[in-house]
């Protein structure tokens, strides 16, 4: 019987398919359905070579058979920015943003605002009367749609901005709720306008974030969904915010830094039976190949990797039946060599069990562990739009050390000694502070690029939320410089970030009395330690930057991916070229 059991015990049930998946290049592309499938059964004792082989053939297979939709689309919009009177454009939907102090109203109760007093009057006082009757003050997120056929417009919609419009986030918000309105209404054509232009610095840079919230609004991922429906949403025209050459770049811009948030939101959505380390660098591969004028791409294997002596990364990767894939994209800009070199370096783990520590108890979020690769989908969703616009004067690398961290017998366990690939040696303390262990060796292998610049980006501590909340990434670096640029940057793109303290005395609970260090020091400033701890695999000559993302990453309101940092790092790129 004993015996009968160990037999039982040692045998193993493999799936291959016929065939290796076929996918078209890109997430954002449509893909073919999957090939047949076959289930071939084998006995065999578990001795280390054949099961390391055997589990190679069960990565192959696609888990659950999930396969991305063949029917998925991206939305395609058309823009157009045109000046004329509001009451003369004729659509579907005329959407209006307004601050509160434009919906100020005289003794009359009419609008003092001169485009709501002309609509007001055209529409026979509807919108007063909607405003009062709906509360609309103009609060940011507040909204209010009045349905009005035979008017020359089907609808119009009055959006709220808040005190006051000025900055990227507000006008990206105002082209996001039009945008759900429109998809709401089944709309096939909108225009969107400001109650008050006059002030504003630069009308272009608020088209444009109209124009990459109105794309956002529309966009749905419907890619793992049996059914779903296209919006409607073909057209929008921007009034009243300037015409010409300069404007319809800004607008096409818009549309490509877009593209790259998309692409990440893509990624991160991925479950981690579609989304593995190969399929991740598969992606990577396909973004050089689209742009390969710029772009080529470097996919180290498992022997590659121990050939650097990437131990750190290694032993997390030791686990998975998935093997790991040390992604290298480099960007070589048109036209002459580059004056600033410039590594954009991503956490990469597909999946995050916690390994032998692993994720237990209320709050964990193991289901969500699909999003630990978001350091990686900002860095690839960056590339892509890099890739498109073709920046002069900068080299920049993107740089991903992808794989899984899960359980078995090959796996890390608490209190192993791992070596990093400058030849530090690190006690594992907590198999779940992984991420920092596969940063340490990417961060090694960046600054052999002979880089000036390093900016990591990872879904790294919960810690961070704690300090922050679900919005708001941490930015730690000792250097004031970097921290300036990519500040400045974000100012742009509209996302949010906040500069933590690098306190070198928390790195006293970061050491270990049999290695260099542990990976994990005590709960309290854990992001910091964290930061401390990946100090210690970058070069003193290169500026670097880490920054935690562990929350805005995700939307939990939407249940989705939020495309978090690859409009900040496409403008950091940006303001390194000449």
């Amino acid at each position: 019987m004993v015996a009968s059991v160990v037999s039982l015990a040692s045998t193993l049930i493999a799936v291959t398919s016929s065939s290796s998946p076929s996918y078209s290049s890109s997430f954002l592309t449509k893909l073919r359905s999957a090939p047949s499938l076959r289930l071939s059964f084998a006995v065999s004792p578990l001795c280390s070579r054949r099961r390391k082989h055997m589990a190679h053939t069960i990565a192959r297979a696609t888990l659950g058979l999930t396969q991305i939709s063949p029917a998925f689309e991206a939305p395609k919009l058309s823009f157009s920015s045109k000046e004329i009177d509001v009451t003369e454009w004729k659509g579907d939907l005329l959407a209006v943003g307004v601050t509160e102090k434009d919906l100020a109203k005289d003794q009359n109760s009419k609008f003092e605002n001169p485009i709501l007093k002309k609509l007001d009057s055209h529409l026979g006082g509807a919108l007063a009367e909607a405003s009062t009757e709906e509360d609309f003050t103009g609060k940011s997120g507040q909204s209010t749609v009045v349905r009005l056929p035979g008017l020359g417009w089907k609808r119009v919609g009055l959006f709220g901005l808040g005190q006051s419009a000025s900055s990227t986030a507000v006008f990206r918000g105002l082209g996001e709720a039009a945008a759900a309105a429109a998809k709401a209404a089944q709309a096939s054509d909108i225009a969107i306008v400001l109650a008050s232009s006059e002030g504003l610095s630069a009308k272009s840079c608020t088209a444009s974030a109209i124009a990459s919230g109105a794309v956002l609004g529309i966009y749905e991922d419907n890619r793992y969904k049996s059914e779903s429906k296209k919006p409607a949403l073909k057209s929008v025209d921007i009034l009243g915010l300037g015409t010409g050459p300069e404007l319809e770049k800004k607008l096409k811009y818009a549309q490509d830094v877009t593209s790259g948030v998309i692409f990440g939101k893509e990624l991160v959505n991925s479950p981690a039976n579609v989304l593995t380390p190969g399929k991740l660098a598969e992606e990577a591969s396909n973004i050089a190949s689209l742009y390969s004028d710029v772009l080529s791409a470097k996919i180290l294997n498992e022997e590659e990797c121990k050939d650097l002596k990437m131990g750190s990364y290694l032993a997390v990767a030791a686990a998975s039946a998935n093997p790991p894939h040390f992604i290298h994209l480099t960007y070589k800009p048109p036209g002459g060599p580059a004056k600033v070199k410039l590594a954009l370096v991503g956490k990469g783990l597909t999946f995050d069990s916690g390994g032998y520590n692993i994720k237990t108890g209320p709050g964990c979020s193991i289901e969500l562990m699909k999003f630990d690769m978001g350091g990686s989908a900002a860095v690839l969703g960056a590339a892509k739009v890099i890739g498109q616009i073709k920046p002069f004067g900068v080299e920049v690398h993107f740089i991903v050390a992808a794989c899984e961290n899960m359980i078995s017998g090959t796996g890390m366990r608490p209190g192993d000694i791992v070596t990093a690939s400058n030849g530090k040696t690190i006690e594992v303390n907590n198999t779940d502070a992984e991420g920092r262990l596969t940063l340490a060796d990417a961060l090694v292998y960046a600054c052999n690029q002979g880089v000036d610049k390093v900016v990591d980006l990872a879904t790294l501590t919960g810690a961070c939320i704690v300090a922050l909340g679900p919005s708001i990434a941490g930015v730690f670096t000792p250097s004031d410089d970097l921290a300036k640029e990519v500040f400045a940057a974000s100012e742009i793109s509209g996302e949010k970030f906040w500069r933590m303290p690098m306190e070198e005395s928390y790195w006293e609970s970061m050491k270990s009395g049999v290695a260099d260090m542990v990976n994990t020091g005590g709960r309290q400033g854990g992001a910091i330690s964290a930061a401390l701890f990946l100090k210690q695999f970058v070069d003193e000559k290169v500026q670097w930057m880490h920054i935690d993302m562990a929350g805005p990453v995700w939307n939990d309101k939407k249940r989705a991916a939020t495309g978090f940092a690859v409009s900040t790092l496409v403008e950091w790129v940006l303001k390194n070229s000449s």
